[in-house]
């Protein structure tokens, strides 16, 4: 294999007029199936309609109506923004919540209502299962729950498989061609010790690319928009990874394989409410562990002291605890209006966003307190509350800046990065000059001069993008997040779970604020944070978290085939899709029966008339 790769460099250094102008070609070409790829992601994640599921039902006592439950948690009051809405002044505003399992089993909570919950006419103190055929009364007002009838779940059926993700096959194929053209132009670039590492690991990439969707097709998964718009940030990683030092290129990959077998093992965690229950504590637990590793053994790199080596690999404990504060924050519906619940997160995210101060990580001390406060209003929806915890960031904001004299001295050259060129300005000025001298199509990936700035595959990494692959790639790479996050929004109201639209909230809002100080930073828009690009910076604690946030947006899309998350259906739904299948098959050999046998009388019909 070195052989041939020796080979094939040989070849490339011989002929320099042709690497010349293959350079001059896939600096326009890249742009283009950058272009091509992503297009056709973002149009499926919006054009497609999401049809509701429907998984019960209630009907009125004495009234001809009914309320169909489309999601497995349903809120049940007086207020007009509940799912169940009892306009009756003896319901409470928020009276009671439903819960199921998606597979037929269902419980009620009280949530502390006035003139309580009640089954069958017992009291539910806490929680009490229902089945179906039971009474609910709440207040004055009593319900009936109520099984979907087969015909009517046949329909809803019917309606939800009809609609379907694009196949991604295309994308695939020119995300190959993307990933083989990026791999030849590095080459031409680098030395022959390069190409023996970049030619192996783009290889390896692009397999592991392809078997990710296979192997997920096989399992009837059909929906890989997200997935598409991650291997292509991705792929701007490992060139950048390549132009910056190619011998960190093998860590880079298994990083990104790794970061994809997490994203896989919390879809897997994440299929039931019922394991999301449980597993929110020990998460919080979890993530208190990792701070406190780190406070005990963490080591100083760049301004922070929130790295931890080990025989050879470091890595930062709270990427991976950004996960498990979105556990622990977000919610189910039965806990959402549970004060003491609240109190507790409101505690752990004290003790997190203390602990990076005292570690001088104010960046990412920053990321944790805007994802607290998008958590905290979606459990509250109380705007005063928020200003109160706005008002008191500020304070502390303040003291920090009078305690830590060299975090003032960052404000201090901000948006005077040109004129401290040769002092606190330096990153951003050289970054602001990479990107001009990029223009819109770039000077090529691996041919540009910001790799020799500390810093430019990770705080500066947006610079990089726009100086090697142009102007155009840059403005795309942000658009990426951008669409996550419109994404994530678009399918929070058909979530399945209130778990699951926070969490898809709260990791939609790391992508976009993580997004927005490093570009602003190294732009001097906003000052220098040292906050990392998502899929696209290098680094394998990174790329770890920023895979493992993506698995809360797949939990989010409730589109049939389209996430790994959901089962699709439970065991009654398989049967009524059974049945439909046997039904049209009936039907198609009657219409094809029916079509013989009217030709077989036209036929006759022309013979007796030829008669």
């Amino acid at each position: 294999m070195n052989a041939i790769i020796d080979s094939f460099k040989a070849f490339l250094d011989s002929a320099p007029e042709l690497s010349a102008r293959y350079t001059s070609f896939v600096r326009i070409l890249l742009p283009a199936l950058s272009a091509l790829i992503l297009s056709g992601a973002f149009i499926s994640l919006f054009t497609l309609p999401k049809q509701k599921e429907l998984f019960a039902k209630f009907s009125l006592k004495d009234r001809n109506h009914v309320f169909p439950l489309n999601h497995l948690e349903c809120l049940i009051g007086r207020s007009r923004s509940a799912d169940i809405p009892l306009p009756s002044l003896t319901v409470s505003r928020i009276h009671a919540v439903i819960s199921g399992d998606g597979e037929g089993n269902w419980q009620v909570y009280d949530m502390d209502s006035k003139q309580g919950t009640f089954v069958n006419n017992r009291e539910v103190t806490d929680c009490a299962p229902i089945h179906y055929g039971d009474e609910l009364r709440l207040g004055s007002v009593v319900l009936t729950f109520c099984e979907v009838d087969r015909e009517e779940a046949a329909v809803v059926l019917h309606r939800r498989r009809g609609v379907r993700p694009f196949p991604p096959w295309t994308s695939l194929l020119l995300l190959t061609i993307l990933q083989g053209a990026l791999c030849i132009q590095l080459t031409i670039e680098k030395n022959a010790e390069a190409a023996r590492t970049i030619i192996p690991v783009f290889f390896a990439y692009t397999v592991l690319m392809w078997a990710y969707f296979v192997i997920l097709r096989i399992f009837r998964v059909s929906g890989f928009e997200l997935e598409i718009i991650a291997f292509y940030l991705t792929t701007l990683s490992l060139s950048v990874t390549t132009s910056c030092n190619w011998k960190l290129l093998r860590k880079q990959l298994l990083s990104v394989a790794l970061g994809i077998l997490l994203m896989l093992m919390l879809g897997r965690l994440l299929r039931t409410p019922k394991a999301v229950r449980k597993s929110r504590w020990p998460m919080a637990a979890f993530a208190v562990g990792l701070m406190l590793l780190t406070i005990l053994l963490g080591q100083f790199k760049n301004g922070a002291t929130n790295w931890i080596r080990f025989r050879g690999f470091s890595f930062q404990p709270s990427e991976l605890a950004k996960l498990c504060y979105i556990f622990a924050g977000a919610a189910t519906l039965d806990r959402l209006f549970r004060k003491r619940n609240l109190g507790l997160f409101l505690g752990l995210s004290f003790f997190l966003m203390v602990s990076l101060a005292y570690l001088n990580d104010f960046g990412t001390a920053s990321v944790f307190f805007v994802t607290f406060l998008v958590i905290a209003f979606l459990r509250s929806g109380d705007f005063a509350t928020l200003f109160l915890f706005l008002g008191g960031a500020v304070t502390a904001g303040a003291m920090a800046l009078i305690a830590k004299p060299y975090i003032w001295a960052r404000f201090s050259t901000w948006r005077h990065a040109t004129e401290y060129a040769s002092a606190g300005g330096f990153q951003q000025s050289r970054t602001l000059t990479a990107i001009a001298s990029g223009g819109l199509l770039g000077t090529g990936p691996g041919g540009g001069f910001l790799k020799r700035v500390a810093a430019s595959d990770t705080d500066l990494v947006f610079g990089m993008i726009c100086e090697e692959w142009g102007l155009l790639t840059g403005i795309l790479a942000v658009l990426c997040i951008l669409v996550l996050s419109a994404f994530a929004i678009h399918s929070a109201l058909s979530c399945r779970s209130a778990f699951y639209m926070i969490a898809a909230c709260s990791a939609t809002t790391m992508f976009v604020f993580q997004t927005a100080l490093n570009v602003f930073g190294c732009t001097d828009i906003l000052p220098l944070t040292g906050v990392t690009f998502p899929f696209v910076s290098d680094g394998g604690s990174s790329m770890l978290l920023s895979w493992g946030l993506l698995a809360f947006l797949k939990a989010a899309d409730t589109r049939p085939g389209a996430s790994f998350v959901h089962r699709v259906t439970d065991r009654r739904n398989r049967r009524l899709l059974r049945d439909i299948a046997v039904s049209e098959h009936i039907l198609s050999q009657a219409d094809d029966s029916a079509e013989d046998g009217a030709s077989v009388l036209a036929a006759d019909a022309g013979k007796e008339a030829s008669r």
